[in-house]
């Protein structure tokens, strides 16, 4: 009883903290930073790492607070609902990989190190074709998020990981845009030089997928109730549209999406904090990004259309939060590649 008092005041108090770095209310900092590099404000990825966030998942003895998911995903669920646009998640990763002077680096906010582990489009495969031996690093790694703003990458190959520098020899580095105003990064490696790091990321990738889904959460939660509120306000005929039994029946539909979305979010962070058992954890977090990345696709969509003509104007922040769930839907594997992975590895009992 008294671990699960000392958990839910570990979570109130991240989503208290997350007040001094989201503010849903005004998205004035989130469209000032579209299109624009590094995508994110340093100083507000500073303040973050002061917050401890980066270090959430890492143990005390490494520097970190030793948090667990579940912690983990109520911080990322507040993050979505602000749209932060901050390299929490993927910074985070590297973290729980990293030792020595490059996690002291990254924790404190002096460095960011983001890993770059994907060769092809929705996979899950952290090695790859990737050759990470002898100090030097050769390959091609694609959909590296917000890789304008990285100081350093945390790469994977067949051989094992390494820490390779932007501006090293060998190194390029092609920058996309993505829909919501953010970046991907096509880190392509010609023999370059890299310091071996020991380990494995396949762990701290699952983590990855399930903090996403919970960003992907309070993505949906605040579409959803900005649409409420719209409904509320707006008048037609007379009356608030909310009053009409169609968008009523149609809001519902929505509050379900939600409620399922958070039911299952929270389960899969209660698995990985309580279960070691590797099907477990694996069909937790495919049914939870699976369920997330659909739901916050047809939560905003649907928040757009009870909108009406004003929802489709970019001047209107409804659409921004369409924007993200498009953008980290497939991140850390879509919707359709983790439900093919929750048949294989969910327990035959599992409803």
């Amino acid at each position: 009883m008294s671990e699960a008092l000392d958990r839910s005041e570990n979570i109130r108090l991240l989503r208290d903290s997350a007040a001094a770095i989201v503010t849903a209310t005004d998205l004035k900092r989130i469209r000032a930073l579209r299109q624009q590099d590094p995508g994110f404000d340093p100083a507000v990825w500073r303040d973050m790492c002061d917050l401890g966030w980066v270090a959430l998942r890492v143990a005390e003895p490494q520097g970190g607070t030793g948090l667990g998911m579940q912690e983990y995903v109520a911080l990322a669920e507040e993050l979505g609902r602000g749209l932060v646009p901050e390299p929490l998640i993927p910074c985070a990763m590297a973290a729980q990989v990293l030792t020595g002077p490059a996690l002291a680096e990254l924790l404190s906010g002096r460095r960011v190190i983001i890993p770059a582990w994907q060769e092809r489009a929705n996979s899950l495969d952290v090695a790859g074709d990737t050759t990470v031996a002898g100090g030097r690093a050769s390959g091609r790694k694609m959909f590296v998020p917000m890789a304008a703003g990285a100081d350093a990458f945390l790469v994977s190959g067949r051989d094992g990981m390494a820490l390779v520098e932007r501006h090293a020899a060998g190194v390029h580095l092609a920058i996309e845009r993505t829909q919501d105003g953010g970046n991907y990064g096509t880190l392509s490696l010609d023999n370059a030089p890299c310091t071996p790091v020991a380990g494995d990321m396949s762990a701290a990738l699952e983590e990855a997928a399930l903090a996403t889904a919970g960003y992907l959460l309070g993505v949906m939660e605040r579409a959803f109730a900005m649409t409420l509120d719209y409904l509320r306000t707006r008048q037609q005929f007379g009356r608030p549209i909310g009053s009409f039994q169609a968008l009523q029946h149609r809001a519902a539909d929505l509050k379900i999406q939600v409620s399922l979305a958070r039911a299952s979010v929270e389960s899969a962070a209660v698995t990985l904090d309580s279960s070691s058992v590797p099907a477990l954890r694996l069909s937790a977090v495919s049914r939870a990004k699976a369920r997330a990345a659909d739901a916050a696709m047809i939560v905003t969509r649907q928040s757009i259309q009870l909108h009406g003509g004003i929802g489709y104007t970019d001047e209107y922040d409804v659409g921004l939060f369409l924007r993200k769930a498009m953008v980290l839907a497939n991140l850390y594997g879509s919707a359709h590649l983790h439900r093919g992975r929750f048949a294989a590895t969910a327990p035959d009992d599992d409803e």
